[in-house]
């Protein structure tokens, strides 16, 4: 299992330029933000404004922090979203404008070149212990507290690549996001 450290997490502008992201994973390693095959980022928000376009790539949007944000996405009925709704999945071409509800939140990007691969985002909240099955492709975990995924300890916002099923323990209600990656 490889853990990503918070800390150790690369920083880097926003494709349109109007904030900044937080990569926590990208397949290849080396890809940029043109031929990423698959990339787990977050962002802060604190303005409202349009998404990055991000031509043949499918995205799901969770929020971790703040009090959410409203986002208006072509061809759709607007959606509000906050920390306690499932991740959203919509086309990362699609023109999408963010309003944000009461203030600056922090989201979780996850984003796949279509018809290259396949995701799934699951939001879970665990207490005590689960156990979490690995089936095929690619298995990360992002944490929001403290939580102990076999014999390693993860914190706040840490991620964790699961190469195997896991028992995931927690001491309190603790906030994970599970990812499955998949080839298309």
């Amino acid at each position: 299992m490889t853990v990503f450290r918070n800390s150790d997490h690369r920083r880097m502008p926003w494709k349109n330029g109007s904030g900044e992201t937080v990569e926590i994973a990208v397949f290849p390693p080396d890809a940029s933000m043109e031929n990423f095959g698959w990339r787990i980022s977050m962002a802060s928000v604190a303005t409202d404004g349009p998404f990055s376009v991000f031509s043949g790539v499918d995205r799901t949007l969770s929020i971790l922090e703040g009090h959410g944000m409203t986002l208006e996405i072509s061809g759709r009925a607007p959606v509000t979203l906050t920390a306690q709704d499932a991740p959203y999945a919509f086309p990362a071409d699609a023109a999408t404008e963010a309003r944000l509800v009461d203030g600056a939140i922090t989201d979780l990007n996850v984003m796949t070149r279509r018809r290259v691969f396949l995701h799934a985002v699951e939001r879970r909240v665990i207490h005590g212990v689960t156990a979490v099955k690995k089936h095929g492709g690619t298995l990360m975990l992002l944490a929001l507290g403290d939580v102990k995924a076999g014999s390693m300890r993860l914190g706040r916002l840490d991620a964790m690549l699961i190469d195997g099923d896991v028992t995931l323990e927690a001491g309190e209600d603790v906030t994970v996001y599970l990812i499955r990656i998949d080839p298309a």
